[in-house]
């Protein structure tokens, strides 16, 4: 006969994300982690141009002509978001890092200024590209 161990009945079970409701702050962490990868993978794109641009007139022409097409526009505008993003959430756990802006309003507050300046940043960026400004 085995015992049933007291430490396990006492025990908490671990909560479950269905028991959590969504927030801000969680969505923040979750788009810096993605907006991290696109940077990535946006990057080794601007390398492979630069390379071809160096190297290999054919692969520049290519990748150019996929870059002003439709899609590589949309590429490259998301690509300048997740950088603006980057940037800014980062900017933001710096402020952190020194212990200010924890509280739940600020951490709110924070965050939508981070959605907010990075949405313009990309807009601001691309009117002055297209010549809007």
């Amino acid at each position: 006969m085995t015992q049933k161990s007291t430490l396990s009945s006492e025990r908490p079970l671990s909560p479950h994300l269905g028991i959590y409701r969504w927030q801000l702050t969680m969505t923040m962490s979750i788009l810096h982690r993605m907006t991290g990868a696109a940077l990535a993978v946006g990057t080794a794109l601007l390398v492979g141009w630069l390379w071809a641009a160096a190297y290999n007139a054919s692969c520049f022409a290519g990748i150019h002509v996929f870059l002003i097409s439709p899609l590589g526009k949309l590429m490259l505008m998301g690509w300048s978001f997740a950088f603006y993003f980057h940037l800014c959430n980062g900017v933001r756990h710096l402020g952190w890092d020194i212990g200010k802006g924890f509280e739940i309003p600020d951490a709110y507050r924070s965050g939508w200024a981070v959605v907010a300046v990075s949405l313009v940043l990309t807009l601001l960026t691309w009117a002055k590209l297209w010549g809007l400004l």
